[in-house]
This record gives structure tokens, C-alpha cells and sequence, in this order.
């Protein structure tokens, strides 16, 4: 009885030690970390209607992948406010953690940037970076004197204040952007508690950012994978053509297509890429606040162009018309912030090209009234003619020319079997005068 005893103790004490083992093993052992993602989008150039919805896509995928984070990389000199308020409102409407991070080392947040970098959850910037100069610019880029101008002031002034204060950043600084249009470096910004951090690379904005608590989410992003999110070939495009220099240029092929198929028509592609240039301009004035009296001023030039091809007035039209093309393109995107609007260098080119386009087409035109012509009776003056039957005074004959047998009259008399030279025609008779063959230089050139 007491080896029974014995014997089951000792099972009893190797089972529980083999449950101890095992515990002890499977706290030992790590669990092993599930892989997480962040997505990244690249946000630069002008901000504009097709950066609203690449940011707003961006954040929908980023959601729909379950990232840790959305991440815009950063650079712009600025926008339109109308779409810099669409991609606040999508930043500061979503529970999703967002970071902007402006980069690489000598981009710039600039203007319209400002806001969106102040809407992120987390604001990063590298090294030899910028933020600031988020004033808006008047018309013509002067001094804020209307009404509607002095709203547009008050309006971004507190509505910069209302970011910075809802996502706890510096509202003095914030205000003096818009006010002073103050403009510091990413250091300044870190102190001035205008951004959280400063990151050299993305590897190191996600180690920075690992272990952040963004709305009681802890994130975790130190091992985290980036996965871009590329532009759509449609974004790339249409925010291609709204640049201002573009536009310009589809101003140009419009104009010379246009005109080159109506001057001479036939040609097909001139007009045809005039119309599709057209077209995609047309869309850039509907997505851009575009100054009408400064499309107005290109319309008349287009008229006192080929006012001046149908009509030549000895270039008097060109130079008109190129005056108002110039105050035309000048005032076309007076409206926009300052650091996009259309460049003198583009600018003179430009108008330049046009002028000696037109100038063109106007020498060419000229020329050609004074050309002999080419086809009809017209065509014959000054040809020679074979005299069949002699010609005098008063007494026609006959001559032979293109194939044909004319009557034929002169002041002159002409024997048969030499040559006649036609002048002109009436009715169903030629009158001729003796052919005259050019006389050699008696030096012999």
C-alpha cells in the first residue's frame, strides 16, 4: 500500500513539474510582432483640386489597408486656398493618425503648406527645411485694399488660429504667418512648438514617431513597412496643366492652331491640336480663379491677329494685338498666391513668338498679292507663243501656246514662225508683242 502511495506522488510530481515547464517555456518565448505598414504619399508643387483628392484617396487607402499611419511628404510653395481648405477639413475630420513630413532637407512648406503641415496629427520637418509665409496675396500682388481682400486676411488669419489650437501647436506664431507672413526653419519650429520633431529620413520619422499616442492610439511604427501610394496618371496630368506656364502654352498652340487652320484651312492638325489645346485650357480656368479681364485682353488679340492676316495693315494690328496679349497673360493669373504666378521669363518669350508668328503669317499674305497668278487666263501673261500666222497692225493671225490656237492682235508686226509674248486677253482673242529675249551683261554674268 505505502509503494502505491509512493508511486503515485512521484506521477503526481512529474506531471505538475512538466505543466510548470511549459508555462515557464511559453513565457520565455516572444510572441512573435505582426508586420505593420504606414503609407506614404508625396505631396509637392502647387497645391491645387487634384492634391485635395490625392490626399483625400490616400487617406481612404491607408484606412482601407489598415496602416499604423498615413504619411504626406511634403513640398509646395503654396496653393489655392479653396483646395488647401478641402485637405485641412479631410485632416482634421479623420480619427486615422495622419503625419506630415516635410521633406527632403531644402523643401518648404510654404503658404498653403503651413496649414496643412499645422492640421496633421503629427507635425515632422528635416533638416534645412521651411514653414511659414502664409500670408494671402492681393490682386497684383499690392497692398490689401478692398473689402473682400481684408476678409480673405481676417478669414485665413483665424482660420490658421483654429488649426494650431486644435491640434495644440503654437497659435501666436500661427497668427503671425498670416499677419507678418513669418517664415522660420525646422529648428525654430521645433522650439517654437510649431511642429513635434525633427527627422532626418522616413526610417527615422518612424522610429520617432513609435510609441506616439494619437488620439489614445499607441503607435506602432518602428519596424513598420512604408507601402507608397503613387499619383494616378490623371492626377499627374491635370495638375500638370493647371501650372501657369502651362497654360501660357496651351494658350500659344490654341491661338496658332486655331488661326493657322482658319488662314489655311486644310491642314487638319493645326486645327485640331488648336482645339484639343483648347479644351484642356478651358478646364485649367475652370479649376484656377483666372482674372477675366485679363482673358478678355488675349481674346482681343486674337481678333486684331487675324484682323491683321486677312487685312494686313502693314503689322500695326500685330503690334496691337501684341500688347494686349502681353497685359492679357500678365493679369491671367494676378489672382493666384504670388510664388506661382506666371514669370516675366516666360512671359516676354512668349509674347515675342507671337508677334513673329503673326508677323509671319502677315509677310506671307502680302507676298502673295503681289505674286503673278498661278492659274486661269491670268496665268498666260508673259508667256511665249509660236506665231503661225502673221500678225500686223490691224491684221490678226494666229498663234500657238499651252497646246491651244489663239486669234491673235498687235501693235506690232510679227511674221510667222517667230516668237510672241502674250499681254492680254480679250474676249476670245490674245494680243501679243514681239517676244524679247533678255539681253546679256556684256561682261558676260
Amino acid at each position: 500500500m505505502i509503494n502505491k502511495q509512493i508511486l503515485l506522488s512521484l506521477l503526481l510530481l512529474i506531471t505538475g513539474t512538466a505543466f510548470v515547464l511549459q508555462d515557464s517555456d511559453s513565457e520565455i518565448l516572444p510572441e512573435e510582432p505582426a508586420e505593420t505598414t504606414v503609407s506614404v504619399i508625396r505631396v509637392d508643387g502647387i497645391i491645387g483640386p487634384t492634391s485635395s483628392q490625392y490626399i483625400t484617396r490616400g487617406l481612404g487607402k491607408s484606412i482601407q489597408n489598415g496602416d499604423e499611419a498615413l504619411i504626406i511628404v511634403l513640398d509646395t510653395p503654396g496653393g489655392l486656398l479653396d483646395s488647401t481648405q478641402e485637405i485641412v477639413q479631410t485632416l482634421l475630420g479623420t480619427e486615422h493618425p495622419t503625419v506630415v513630413y516635410v521633406s527632403p532637407s531644402g523643401a518648404n512648406a510654404g503658404s498653403a503648406g503651413t496649414f496643412i503641415t499645422l492640421a496633421a496629427h503629427i507635425a515632422a520637418m528635416a533638416p534645412a527645411t521651411n514653414i511659414g509665409a502664409a500670408s494671402p496675396v492681393s490682386m497684383g500682388g499690392g497692398e490689401m485694399d478692398t473689402v473682400a481682400q481684408k476678409k480673405i486676411f481676417n478669414f485665413s488669419e483665424s482660420f490658421i488660429e483654429s488649426i494650431a489650437e486644435e491640434r495644440g501647436r503654437n497659435t501666436e506664431w500661427a497668427k503671425l504667418a498670416v499677419s507678418d507672413g513669418a517664415s522660420i526653419t525646422a529648428n525654430e519650429a521645433l522650439e517654437l512648438n510649431v511642429i513635434d520633431l525633427i527627422a532626418d529620413n522616413l526610417q527615422d520619422l518612424l522610429e520617432k514617431i513609435d510609441g506616439m499616442d494619437v488620439d489614445g492610439r499607441i503607435l506602432v511604427t518602428k519596424n513598420a513597412t512604408p507601402v507608397e501610394i503613387p499619383r494616378t496618371l490623371a492626377e499627374i496630368f491635370f495638375s500638370f496643366i493647371i501650372r501657369p506656364e502651362v497654360m501660357l502654352i496651351l494658350t500659344l498652340i490654341a491661338i496658332y492652331g486655331i488661326i493657322g487652320e482658319v488662314t489655311n484651312p486644310g491642314g487638319i492638325v493645326p486645327g485640331v491640336s488648336g482645339v484639343i489645346a483648347l479644351i484642356l485650357l478651358l478646364y485649367g480656368v475652370a479649376a484656377m480663379p483666372i482674372n477675366m479681364a485679363g482673358f478678355l485682353l488675349i481674346g482681343l488679340a486674337i481678333i486684331l491677329f487675324i484682323a491683321e492676316a486677312f487685312t494686313p495693315a502693314f503689322g500695326l494690328l500685330i503690334g496691337a494685338g501684341a500688347v494686349s496679349f502681353f497685359l492679357g497673360a500678365l493679369m491671367l493669373f494676378q489672382d493666384l498666391p504670388a510664388e506661382i504666378q506666371l514669370s516675366l521669363y516666360w512671359l516676354i518669350p512668349a509674347t515675342l513668338l507671337t508677334a513673329a508668328f503673326f508677323g509671319w503669317i502677315v509677310t506671307y499674305a502680302i507676298k502673295s498679292l503681289f505674286k503673278p497668278p498661278v492659274t486661269g487666263l491670268e496665268s498666260s501673261y508673259g508667256k511665249r507663243a509660236d506665231v503661225t500666222d502673221s500678225i500686223s497692225p490691224g491684221q490678226p493671225g494666229r498663234v500657238f501656246f499651252d497646246g491651244e490656237y489663239w486669234t491673235a492682235e498687235s501693235d506690232s508686226e510679227i511674221r510667222e514662225g517667230e516668237k510672241a509674248e502674250i499681254v492680254e486677253y480679250r474676249g476670245l482673242r490674245v494680243i501679243v508683242k514681239p517676244f524679247a529675249p533678255a539681253k546679256k551683261d556684256v561682261s558676260g554674268k
